[in-house]
């Protein structure tokens, strides 16, 4: 039910900083767990940061220290600062909302991705 849209990406210098963003069609007060994924020329799509509906947050640890994971609930929004961006941090972002209900996810949605490169 809730769509979500991703923007923010695009090109930086290693050492820089973007900051993306996901706007969600409806509250994300309720949403159980949004986070950030990427996906890597060849390699896997992987977790680089979620957050709780209740604000307990966690990183993948190749960004724990320069990515910040941050929500907007007013505004219906999800942020990821990421700062001293590296060449391996580029790929694809994705932002992802789940409702888990009793350790079991019910509800699960993708926005459609947003590019960023990191040139050295």
């Amino acid at each position: 039910q809730v769509q979500l849209m991703e923007s923010g990406g695009g090109l930086v210098q290693a050492g820089g900083s973007l900051r993306l963003s996901c706007a969600a069609s409806r509250t994300i007060f309720s949403i159980s767990v949004m986070g950030w994924y990427r996906q890597a020329p060849g390699k896997q799509r992987e977790l680089v940061a979620a957050i709780t509906s209740g604000g307990t947050t966690n990183y993948a640890d190749s960004v724990k220290g320069r990515f910040t994971i941050s929500r907007d609930n007013p505004k219906n929004t999800l942020y990821l600062q990421m700062n001293s961006l590296k060449p391996e941090d580029t790929a694809v972002y994705y932002c992802n909302a789940k409702y888990v209900v009793a350790g079991s996810i019910v509800d699960d949605t993708w926005g459609q991705g947003t590019q960023v490169t990191v040139s050295s």
